[in-house]
C-alpha cells in the first residue's frame, strides 16, 4: 500500500532539495548553527542530505559572548557528536580589533552580529550562509528568497532579489557577492517542534519549562543574569518558564509555562497567537523595522 506523505514530509524533501542545491552550486557555503532549535532541525536535514558522507560544508556560530551556557555546551556536544568543523566568529575578537566598539560593557551584542558575520565571511571566502530563518517570525522574514542575494558589501534590498519560479534557485554570485540560503523557510514554529516531536532531536534543557529568576520589565519577562540584573526597586521573582527562542542574553526572553515536555509545547504553541519573536525577542519589540535594517545592513 502507498504511503501518503504528510506535511512534514513535504517540507522535509523541499528543504532537502535546498541543501543540496547549495552544495551543488556554491562552491564554499557554510551552515549557521547556534545550537537553536531551528538549527538543529537544519542539521537533520543536512544529515538526511548528505549522510554517510561528512556534511560539504562546515558549521558557524556568530557568538556574542553573551549567550546562555546551557546553549554553548548543548552546541560543542552536538557537533562532536557529528564529528563535523565549527567555525566560531567571535564578537570578543570583533571587539578587540575595533571593528566594533561598544558604548558600554553591558551593551546589547545582537546589533553588532552582522559585522562579525561579514568579517567570517570575507576571512573565510564563504560564497553561501545556510540559515534556519523562517517566514512565520516577523515581516522582514517574510520578504525573503529561498536564495537570498547579498552585494559585494553584505547587504540585502528586498526590492532587487531574484525570481523563484518552479522552485528552480540561482545562487551565482560574482566574488564578494554571497548568497543567504533558508531551507526552512516555509516552515512554521509549529512545524519545527513537530519536526522535533517526529525525529526525536534532542535540545537544550532551557526551551523546556524550569524555574528561573526573573523581573518584569516593559511588558516583557527579563531573565535575571550577570549582564542582566535587576534594576532598582525591581521585584524579582522565582517562576516557571521556557524560552521559545535562543539568543543573545540582552535580548531573549522566556515566557512563563509549565510545557517540560515537546508535546506540552506543541499544545502551548497551537493555542498562542503572538509569533515567538514579537513575544521573547526584546530587541524587536523596540521598533517594527530593526530587523528589517539590520538584515540590509548584513544581518541573518
Amino acid at each position: 500500500m502507498k504511503k501518503l506523505l504528510t506535511h512534514l514530509d513535504w517540507l522535509e524533501s523541499e528543504a532537502i532539495h535546498i541543501m543540496r542545491e547549495v552544495a551543488g552550486q556554491c562552491s564554499n557555503p557554510v551552515l549557521l548553527f547556534s545550537g537553536g532549535k531551528d538549527s538543529l532541525c537544519l542539521l537533520r536535514i543536512a544529515e538526511k542530505a548528505f549522510r554517510p558522507g561528512r556534511f560539504p560544508f562546515p558549521l558557524m556560530h556568530v557568538d556574542t559572548g553573551h549567550n546562555y551556557p546551557e546553549v554553548i555546551n548543548f552546541r560543542d556536544k552536538k557537533v562532536n557528536a557529528l564529528d563535523e568543523r565549527l567555525i566560531v566568529a567571535s564578537l570578543e575578537d570583533s571587539i578587540k580589533k575595533g571593528t566594533i566598539v561598544l558604548k558600554s560593557e553591558k551593551e546589547p551584542r545582537n546589533k553588532y552580529q552582522s559585522i562579525t558575520l561579514l568579517e567570517a565571511i570575507e576571512e573565510h571566502k564563504f560564497d553561501c550562509c545556510i540559515g534556519g530563518a523562517r517566514r512565520d517570525e516577523e515581516k522582514a522574514r517574510a520578504k525573503e528568497r529561498i536564495m537570498s542575494f547579498r552585494d559585494e558589501f553584505g547587504q540585502w534590498d528586498p526590492k532587487n532579489q531574484r525570481p523563484e519560479l518552479w522552485d528552480l534557485y540561482n545562487a551565482k554570485v560574482h566574488k564578494g557577492e554571497n548568497i543567504r540560503a533558508f531551507p526552512i523557510s516555509n516552515w512554521t514554529e509549529m512545524d519545527v517542534w513537530q519536526y522535533i516531536e517526529r525525529e526525536k532531536l534532542s535540545l537544550p534543557d532551557i526551551y523546556f519549562a524550569h524555574t528561573r529568576k526573573i523581573v518584569r520589565r516593559d511588558n516583557a519577562i527579563v531573565p535575571i543574569t550577570e549582564v542582566t540584573p535587576a534594576k532598582n526597586n525591581e521585584l524579582i521573582e522565582n517562576i516557571m518558564v521556557r524560552f521559545r527562542t535562543v539568543g543573545d542574553i540582552t535580548c531573549t526572553a522566556p515566557v512563563e509555562s509549565n510545557a517540560d515536555t515537546v508535546e506540552k509545547i506543541i499544545l502551548e504553541t497551537a493555542s498562542t497567537s503572538i509569533s515567538e519573536r514579537g513575544e521573547t525577542r526584546l530587541d524587536d519589540q523596540v521598533s517594527e523595522a530593526s530587523m528589517e535594517q539590520r538584515k540590509k545592513e548584513g544581518y541573518f
